[in-house]
């Protein structure tokens, strides 16, 4: 017996040793490509040797600044970490998660490796109990937003330290990839184009384009505040076209247009004062505030419990403690239990970030806060079919663009309020329409549309269309020609009189009669959500009895009250700023 173990034995090592032996790669250094969220490759370069993958360089990617950074910092390393491709993508960077993941598969395939193998699931971690850190500052600020930023910074101006928790892996929430249009009364650049425009103007379009139910107080506070915080914005290095434009549902041009993509002008502005007081301001991605508590005897909020990567956190606010995390746009379960207004949301995308999933309405419920409004969530006809993200949108503006369904007739006023639009939309055939105009919007093929798209790339990708004629482009997006070509000549006939149309519709600038002609697919999707938390003119937190929450403040899509049932397009962005600073400056004065 002693004799066969020894023979046994000797077998194992023999084949472990061969096994040990196996190449898995041929060495060297592989390119492998996969298209991310905005249609455009991400290319990397993997090295490996016969044994391990050795490095990972990402050589091109055109993803959204701040939005996809923890993506490019964390899945390579993971596989490198882990020899695998089973890896979990990062919360709010997915597609850019999964184009990382699939450019390194194509290029591990070039180097002979086990796809197969690589990709089979990882073994569950150990279960390691987190250890509790007690941190200190004058301000604790939840959220970092648009909103949640502009409250730290301003809570920081104002002699203030802070700690910021963030339950994403990055920081940006719903501003980084919004639109970006920031509605302001501003003369200096409204006057000289011959827009005539009004703080009074703005408030009366805000308050009644919400059914006349938001708070008067609020909406002041916001119209009369919104130029003056861009200003304050611009002093820290934000950048603003010198153009105004109308935005979907804005009503009127007062619309401003940053330099940069997307929302990353304004979160990379207020990030550049975070980082440069970093010995003051704490950030914390990857931490969920799961509760905050008040003083027993005093009733004011003091504390912010949180889950961080590592341990559980017990943020002491010696100040004030601040709620600015977003709304519940991505929350299907939220958006059905509190909806009255649309049909069912389950099956409607949303152009939300991955976090809008209204933590901060739980967490302000259990010191007693009063929610309002919450079946007030507005749709746009605005999202892609496939993803219900605003990216791909053709439009520049709302002047010079009209909306056909699926027989190329026109439906509704395109000018009018955005739940207007939604709800027309919702009439015709597939919920489906298509964006139709001409060269006036892109004279050239490198023209970009809002979210830093050319439209020649949004051509060859096949998420536009253009031709030479109407019945051409009729005969791309399957509609009827004469329909088509009937629905523009209308609404060229409008441009020469003025307006209004037969849709009512009066916001009109060129026609539609220079070719090339363009057209997107749009359809309807979960943008922005009215209700939430109830604050005063201060940004302080109210409770069900009416009374201000001491040491409690609020900013941003997390409060209601301010946008009634419908919120203008473009009054978003100083929403968040302008509740944002009074917040933070608010909370330090604590």
């Amino acid at each position: 017996m002693k004799r066969v173990v020894q023979i046994l034995l000797t077998l194992l090592l023999v084949f472990s040793a061969a096994s040990c032996g196996k190449k898995l790669y041929t060495p060297g250094s592989y390119e492998g490509a996969a298209p991310g969220i905005h249609g455009k490759d991400v290319i990397v370069e993997v090295s490996v040797d016969e044994k391990e993958i050795k490095e990972i360089k990402i050589l091109q990617n055109e993803e959204t600044p701040g939005l996809s950074d923890a993506a490019f910092e964390r899945i390579p390393k993971a596989i490198i970490d882990g020899q695998t491709l089973a890896v979990d993508t990062v919360a709010g960077a997915t597609y850019s998660s999964k184009a990382i993941i699939a450019a390194v598969t194509e290029a591990l395939a070039a180097a002979g490796a086990d796809i197969a193998a690589l990709s089979e699931g990882k073994a569950e971690a150990d279960v390691v109990t987190a250890a509790t850190e007690n941190l200190e500052a004058d301000v604790v600020v939840i959220g970092a937003g648009g909103a949640g930023l502009a409250a730290a910074v301003s809570a920081h101006q104002n002699g203030a330290t802070v700690i910021i928790l963030e339950k994403m892996p990055q920081v940006g929430g719903n501003t980084i990839i919004s639109g970006a249009a920031y509605n302001a009364v501003d003369p200096e650049r409204q006057e000289p184009l011959g827009i005539e425009d009004s703080i009074e103007k703005h408030f009366t379009q805000t308050y009644e384009g919400g059914d006349k139910l938001g708070e008067p107080v609020l909406i002041r506070t916001l119209v009369e505040n919104a130029l003056p915080t861009l200003h304050w914005m611009e002093s820290m290095g934000m950048e603003f076209k010198d153009g105004i434009f109308t935005v979907l549902g804005g009503l009127w041009p007062r619309a401003h247009k940053p330099v940069k993509p997307l929302g990353t002008g304004y979160i990379e502005t207020l990030m550049n004062y975070i980082e440069k007081n970093e010995d003051s301001i704490l950030l914390l991605t990857d931490t969920r505030a799961t509760n905050i508590y008040k003083d027993k005897d005093t009733g004011r909020v003091t504390a912010v419990k949180a889950t961080g990567p590592d341990s559980t956190i017990l943020a002491q606010g010696n100040k004030a403690v601040i709620i600015a995390t977003g709304g519940f746009g991505n929350d299907v379960e939220m958006r059905e239990k509190y909806n009255k207004i649309w049909p069912s949301l389950k099956n409607i995308k949303s152009t939300n970030h991955p976090g809008a999933t209204g933590d901060g309405l739980a967490l302000a419920e259990q010191v007693g806060a009063d929610l309002i409004g919450l079946e007030h969530i507005q749709l746009l006809p605005m999202g892609d079919p496939d993803t219900g993200s605003l990216a791909g949108n053709i439009e520049q503006g709302v002047e010079n663009r009209i909306f056909v369904n699926k027989e190329g007739k026109r439906f509704v006023d395109e000018g009018a309020r955005r739940d207007v639009m939604t709800k027309a939309l919702f009439e015709q055939e597939d919920d489906f329409m298509w964006i139709v105009l001409d060269s006036h919007n892109y004279p050239t093929m490198d023209t970009k549309n809002n979210f830093n798209e050319t439209i020649g790339e949004l051509v060859e990708q096949g998420r536009a269309y253009m031709a030479d004629t109407l019945e051409e482009l009729a005969e791309q997006i399957d509609v009827d020609p004469e329909n088509l070509k009937a629905a523009v000549a209308g609404f060229n006939a409008a441009v020469e009189k003025g307006g209004p149309d037969k849709f009512g519709r009066t916001l009109f600038d060129e026609k539609i009669d220079t070719p090339p002609y363009f057209a997107g697919a749009r359809m309807p999707t979960v943008h922005h959500t009215m209700g939430g938390i109830k604050i005063n003119t201060e940004a302080q937190v109210i409770d069900t009895e009416g009374n201000v929450i001491p040491g409690l403040y609020a900013a941003g899509e997390t409060t209601g009250g301010i946008h009634g049932s419908n919120r203008l397009g473009g009054n978003a962005l100083p929403d968040i700023h302008v509740f944002g600073k009074i917040a933070g400056a608010n909370a330090a004065a604590e």
